[in-house]
């Protein structure tokens, strides 16, 4: 239950807080410098790293468990053991991407 309800939270996340941000940042590089820096700015704040670690977390989510979907819709994975092993997977996945993808662009920021 727990897998279907974040699947749906990430979907909707990504489509009612990605889009926008997406739609801010091409705007931004079409616009020119000052208002890319001002992107810039918004996106390196304290909100703006939140916002966009959860977006990463909700992309990382949706997409572990729309392959874990995959598998099921092609008849595999439901056995209750083999399913719940996969549903705890698809949140630690994600979890877990999420971590690497920020430690690797902090690290290459020069952050870490």
């Amino acid at each position: 239950m727990l897998t279907s309800i974040l699947h749906r939270v990430s979907g909707d996340g990504l489509a009612l807080v990605g889009l926008p941000v997406l739609l801010w940042w091409l705007g931004a590089l079409a616009s020119g410098p000052e208002a890319y820096e001002t992107f810039a700015l918004a996106a390196s704040s304290p909100i703006g790293y939140i916002v966009l670690i959860g977006l990463t977390w909700a992309f990382f989510n949706h997409l572990a468990s729309g392959l874990r979907h995959f598998v099921l819709d092609i008849g595999a994975g439901y056995e209750l053991d083999t399913n719940k092993t996969w549903a705890i997977g698809t949140t630690v996945i994600g979890v877990v991407l999420t971590i690497g993808f920020w430690l690797v662009v902090l690290a290459k920021q020069g952050v870490l």
